[in-house]
Parts: structure tokens; C-alpha cells; sequence
């Protein structure tokens, strides 16, 4: 099925102001044809009136009837006979299928009516000219109109537009950019005040964020010297079940302080990477081998990437350990070109993963008693912005399910010099 694109405001600004231009000339033209009309038609009856008294000294002085003029015409209408009955001069326009006619009498001494009338026809001409004119006026004022509403509409749509662009680079993490300049030039209206609202919440969650993430980096801090003591007592305790109990949870809290740590430098977006020219097929299958010996390296093509080898290898070290921590054998490891895909065969990320990303101390597992803290992918992904790389997750369609992550690096020349693969 095919979704229509809505119209964005830019058109609906013009088209509402085509509307409105197209009533107010509507209504300006009817006012303007009628009120030229009405005087025409006063005109008119201003000339009959002159004409039918100069009928009228005529016919006195020579008993002679000049310009159309008739005596006791029976088509008077019956309004001019009542008037002239009472001895009163009138005009009077009669409406007929065609041009109105325009009547005037004159009542004479000896109890006659002395009329003349002529139709509206010349002037009918200079009506019809007048409202070609009305006509061209009008679609003048509606194009000129939607002409302005286009680029009004335009401004502010683009002001928007750039505004939403601002907003989501915000949201994405940028934290060096700023709606009021992403929008350019200041103009006080309601975009500037959108504007200032956006990057006043912005700078309120980067603080925010940013006490946070300090917070966790101090308590990380706090907690490595008595984790590091930790550790090295536990290496003293006498052989024996219990001793190993001990010494496995020392290192797991020790691996959670470290990563905890990690988390709050790629927090920070002050880590830089240490970028080298590197052979991707056997870079992965070096570690791959060292890391996950169970795994498949599968090479479809080779190619040479720009990237920092330890944070790739911490990045492939997480994939591969939540593929075998999570998932179920066979672990597949593809490199296509700059493409890096790691697939296990288990039940496939957990929906919330794939519609929000992964999320600190969440695992997957409605309990905590699996192994893991949930911050193997969310390291993956904080590693691969730095490494300015793509972490995408998703889950198999086949039949075999399972969960995928694809890491797309940064290709550089196929010709480039041949540099270390480690």
C-alpha cells in the first residue's frame, strides 16, 4: 500500500493564503461591480430625467415630439402613472430578460404623460469591461498571494526543518550543537522561541547527564582500590571450592568496576581514537581464534579499514562473548568488505534491544541470577561511535533465528599501503 506524503506547511500556509486572497477578492470585486453598477443605472435615470424635460419644453413651445418621446405610452409602467397622476416627475428602471430599460415621464398641463426610455445595452459594454478587469485584478492577487504564502511558508518551513534536524542530532548525542544556530539569522517569532526552549531542555539534560555520569565515574574510582585489595586477597586464600567461589565473584565485581568506568569515559565524548590502516579478514581472524575458538570466520571479501585495533577488538570481544553468553552455537563471524556481522543460533535480541538500543544493566533476562551486567553491548556501541562505525542489531529472518549485530567501518583505499594487521 502506498502512503500519500502529507503537505508540509509551507503548502498549507499557501494554499490558506490562496483561500483567503481568493474570498477577499471575491467579495471586493461582487462589492465593486454592484456599487459601479448602481451608479451607472443613477446615471442613467440622471439622463432620461434630462432628456424627458427637454422633451417636455419642446413639446410645449412646438407641440412637436422630439427624442423618442411618445404621449400616454400604454407600456408606462404603472408605478410612473400613479406618479405622474400625482403630478410628480419620475424615473423608474424596468428589469427584463435582457438589457433593463430606463424609463422617465413628466406630467404636462393638459393631463397628459409625456415619457421616452432606452435600454441599458451601452453600458452593459463598459459592466462587462469592468469585470474583466475585476477578473484579471483578482487572479493577480490570488497568484501574488500564493507567490507570498510559498515564500513565507518557505522560511518558516526551512527554519523548522533545520530546527528538527538540530533537535535530533541533540538527541542522537551531538552535544556541541545548538537549535538558535543550527536556524540561522535571529527572527522573533515563534521558531526562535522553540528554539531557546530546545537548547535550554538540551543544556539542562547535558548537565544533567553529565553530574550523572561524573557520579558513576567517582564511585567506579571509589570502589577499584578496595576491588583491587579484594582480588589480591582472594589469590591468598588456601585452595578449595569455597576459595574459588571467592575469587570468581572478585573478578566479576572487578570486570563490572572496569566497565563501569568505561562506560562513564565514552559518556564523557572525550575519548579519541588511535586510528591505524588495518587488514580487516585477518584481524578478525586472529582474534576470533584468541577469543572464540568455537567460532566461524567466514571472509566473502577483504578490505582495509581506518580504525583503532584495541577498541575493534574490544567491540568484536563483546559481540562474540553476548553471542556466547546469550545465544546458542553455531557463533558465525562474516567479513564483507568493511562489513562485520556476528550471528549466533539463539532466541534473537530482546525486542526492547532492537526498538531502544542496548541499555546499562539490562540482559535480556527477566532475573539477575544470568550471567553478565548488561554492559558488554552498550560499551560496543559507545567504542563504535568513537570509532565514527555503525552497531546495528537485529534479529535473523531465516529459519534458523538468531541474534545478528553488523558493524560497518570507515573503508579506506583497496590500494593503500600494506600495514600491520594487528
Amino acid at each position: 500500500m502506498t502512503l500519500l506524503r502529507r503537505p508540509g506547511l509551507r503548502w498549507k500556509l499557501t494554499a490558506a493564503i490562496a483561500v483567503v486572497s481568493a474570498l477577499v477578492a471575491l467579495a471586493l470585486s461582487v462589492v465593486v461591480h454592484n456599487a459601479a453598477k448602481i451608479s451607472m443605472l443613477g446615471s442613467a435615470r440622471e439622463v432620461e430625467d434630462t432628456r424627458v424635460q427637454l422633451a417636455a419644453k419642446i413639446y410645449e413651445s412646438t407641440h412637436r415630439l422630439t427624442i423618442t418621446a411618445r404621449l400616454n405610452n400604454p407600456k408606462l409602467p404603472t408605478g410612473l402613472k400613479e406618479a405622474a397622476r400625482g403630478g410628480l416627475r419620475a424615473t423608474y428602471i424596468q428589469q427584463t430578460a435582457g438589457e433593463p430599460i430606463i424609463w422617465a415621464e413628466t406630467p404636462l398641463p393638459d393631463n397628459t404623460i409625456l415619457s421616452i426610455n432606452s435600454r441599458f445595452s451601452d453600458r452593459t459594454a463598459v459592466l462587462d469591461d469592468l469585470d474583466g478587469v475585476l477578473i484579471t485584478g483578482s487572479v493577480v492577487v490570488v497568484l501574488a498571494g500564493s507567490a507570498l504564502g510559498v515564500l513565507i511558508g518557505s522560511q518558516l518551513s526551512r527554519r523548522l526543518r533545520k530546527a528538527a534536524i538540530a533537535a535530533r542530532e541533540v538527541a542522537d548525542g551531538d552535544t556541541q550543537v545548538r537549535v538558535r544556530d543550527a536556524i540561522g539569522r535571529r527572527v522573533r517569532d515563534e521558531t526562535d522561541e522553540l528554539a531557546r526552549a530546545v537548547d535550554a531542555m538540551a543544556d539542562a539534560l547535558q548537565e544533567r547527564l553529565e553530574a550523572e555520569r561524573r557520579v558513576t565515574a567517582d564511585i567506579a574510582h571509589e570502589l577499584r582500590t578496595p576491588v583491587t585489595g579484594l582480588v589480591t586477597a582472594a589469590e591468598l586464600l588456601p585452595p578449595g571450592r569455597p576459595s574459588e567461589l571467592v575469587r570468581d565473584r572478585v573478578q566479576a565485581l572487578r570486570t563490572l568496576v572496569e566497565d563501569v568506568l568505561e562506560v562513564a569515559r565514552l559518556d564523557g565524548a572525550e575519548e579519541r581514537a588511535e586510528l591505524q590502516e588495518v587488514a580487516l579478514a585477518e584481524f578478525v581472524r586472529r582474534r576470533v581464534q584468541r577469543l572464540a575458538p568455537d567460532a566461524t570466520v567466514d571472509v566473502v571479501r577483504d578490505a582495509w579499514v581506518q580504525t583503532d585495533p584495541r577498541r575493534l577488538e574490544r567491540i568484536l570481544g563483546n559481540l562474540l562473548a553476548n553471542a556466547g553468553r546469550h545465544g546458542k552455537p553455531p557463533v558465525e563471524v562474516v567479513v564483507d568488505g568493511p562489513l562485520l556481522r556476528v550471528r549466533d543460533h539463539g532466541p534473537g535480541f530482546p525486542p526492547e534491544l532492537l526498538r531502544e538500543g542496548p541499555s546499562r544493566f539490562r540482559t535480556g533476562s527477566s532475573d539477575r541470577s544470568g550471567q553478565g551486567h548488561g554492559l558488554g553491548l552498550t560499551i560496543a556501541t559507545g567504542q563504535a561511535h568513537v570509532l565514527g562505525a555503525e552497531l546495528s542489531f537485529s534479529t535473523a529472518k531465516d529459519g534458523d533465528g538468531g541474534a545478528v549485530a553488523e558493524l560497518h567501518l570507515p573503508e579506506i583505499d583497496a590500494n593503500a599501503p600494506t600495514a600491520d594487521p594487528t
